[in-house]
């Protein structure tokens, strides 16, 4: 294996990648690696300070120069901020530090002659981020997204981590407004693009599902005509922003005319799902570890990446098979009173939501549901609209009692209550401790708990207050529920 790499440029590599203005030192100097911490440099980087809605990167420059920083970005207008710098450190100016940042990313990442998968989509994207690896990590030394740094910042901190010890890079993209997948795109310059669906998230920004499926098809609008387009079939929004690709692509779906389909999907209860995968001619039993249908479609979008990099069939059963579901994902803990909590705190949006309270009622098989649900952020004006609409939803799968915590938790009551459900079993919560000891004299063995809430609820203490509270057994159990679809 060659040797690994940081990231090391020259001033005038750096000029060259930002359009940026040298204001001191010379164009031979050398950076090895790029932060846009301060706490974090080290000796020889380059220090990037980024500009926030509430912090300013600027303000720590000083800090950086003290951790022997070799180079200092500025943003044009902010030169003040660096008068104080001793003459061996460099500084370049430019328009903007973040754009700066991309740039320098999107010119390392060109160094690298290695296939990179972009993954993107209104939810799905970090299970199937996850998966893509699972499968080639059977074969290839894969660079990933850390959790969900899939953002302006985060991805370009992974890019930064390439190396010629990566065979390939699997990237998820997220975005909160226009032209952010755009972009993300420029950056990663991906080889195979997948959208994994359009729903309504992050309206707040986006505004409405045109909206999402506009910024969303920026991967494909954007990807270079060399790459591969991976084609959700049964979802018309990714389908429509697909027609205008004139690129190779692969369709993945359940539907009978996709390249890459699944049959006979089956979810046998705690233990997961089992299906039948077809790639044209190729024909497997999958058993994937994991809760929820819609998780289907997440380890299709998998494989369809993983095949056009032509990952072995055989490997692409067994990495699904291996897979390990992310942390507050759909994951589940089997508790020491004989109830089972499903942990999907991670985040929230409607579409995320109906899929979790579906797949609750299919699991729960003749027993109780419990859902413990938080507010789902960025829907802008359509948030009361949206979380009503839940509410009935809940009402509609047959959830026995609702425990409600944010500001809109009201309108998901009422919403609930529209539907016939009855006022006495909803609660309003703020306190884990306390919704857990609760909680802890009503459940009877057998009853299964949801727990989901948009990722600055923080869901999961409440998650982690049940669990501490009743103690989760060592080993799952697997009750007596099938389900197929």
């Amino acid at each position: 294996m060659k040797e690994k790499q940081c990231p090391a440029f020259t001033v005038e590599e750096i000029i060259k990648a930002t359009g940026g203005s040298l204001i001191q030192g010379n164009v031979r100097q050398r950076v090895t690696g790029v932060s846009t911490d301060s706490r974090t440099v080290n000796n020889g980087n380059l220090f990037i300070p980024l500009v926030g809605d509430r912090y300013d990167g600027h303000a720590f420059i000083e800090n950086a120069v003290n951790k022997e920083a070799a180079g200092i970005l500025t943003q044009r207008g902010r030169e003040e901020d660096t008068a104080r710098i001793p003459d061996h450190i460099f500084i370049i100016s430019v328009d903007d530090t973040l754009t700066a940042y991309g740039d320098i990313a999107g010119f390392w990442r060109n160094r690298f002659n290695i296939p990179v998968i972009a993954v993107t989509g209104s939810s799905g994207k970090t299970t199937t981020k996850e998966m893509a690896a699972s499968i080639t990590g059977l074969s290839k030394t894969v660079l990933k997204n850390k959790g969900n740094l899939n953002n302006l910042v985060g991805l370009p901190l992974t890019v930064l981590e390439m190396n010629s010890g990566h065979q390939v890079a699997i990237l998820e993209m997220g975005t909160n407004r226009p032209g952010e997948i755009a972009r993300l795109t420029a950056i990663a310059r991906p080889s195979v693009g997948v959208i994994t669906n359009v729903g309504p998230a992050h309206l707040e920004g986006l505004k409405s599902l045109e909206g999402v499926r506009e910024e969303k098809g920026a991967l494909f609008s954007t990807m270079e005509q060399e790459s591969v387009a991976i084609v959700n079939y049964d979802d018309t929004a990714v389908v429509k922003a697909a027609q205008s690709w004139r690129g190779k692509r692969i369709t993945y779906g359940m539907h009978e005319d996709a390249y890459i389909r699944a049959e006979g999907v089956t979810q046998k209860g705690a233990s997961g799902l089992h299906f039948i995968l077809t790639i044209g001619e190729e024909r497997g039993e999958v058993a994937l570890p994991v809760l929820g249908v819609h998780n289907v479609h997440n380890a299709l979008a998998a494989a369809a990446c993983s095949w056009s990099l032509g990952i072995d069939f055989d490997d692409i059963c067994r990495g699904l098979a291996t897979f390990t579901q992310v942390d507050g994902r759909m994951e589940l803990h089997s508790l020491m009173n004989g109830t089972y909590l499903i942990d999907d705190t991670y985040n929230a949006n409607p579409s995320s939501v109906r899929e979790a309270l579906r797949s609750l009622k299919e699991l729960k098989g003749p027993h109780r549901s419990i859902v413990i649900f938080g507010d789902m952020l960025e829907l802008g004006d359509r948030a009361t609209e949206k979380h009503e609409d839940i509410g009935r939803y809940m009402a509609d799968t047959a959830v026995d009692t609702i425990f409600l915590r944010g500001n809109l938790s009201q309108r998901v009551a009422a919403g609930a209550k529209k539907n016939g459900f009855p006022g006495d079993r909803i609660f309003f919560i703020n306190d884990p401790v306390e919704t857990a000891i609760h909680l802890k004299t009503y459940l009877r063995e057998g009853d299964w708990i949801l727990i989901k809430g948009s990722r600055k609820m923080k869901m999961e203490e409440v998650s982690m207050a049940i669990i501490d509270l009743c103690g989760e057994t060592q080993e799952q159990k697997n009750p007596d529920t099938r389900i197929e679809s």
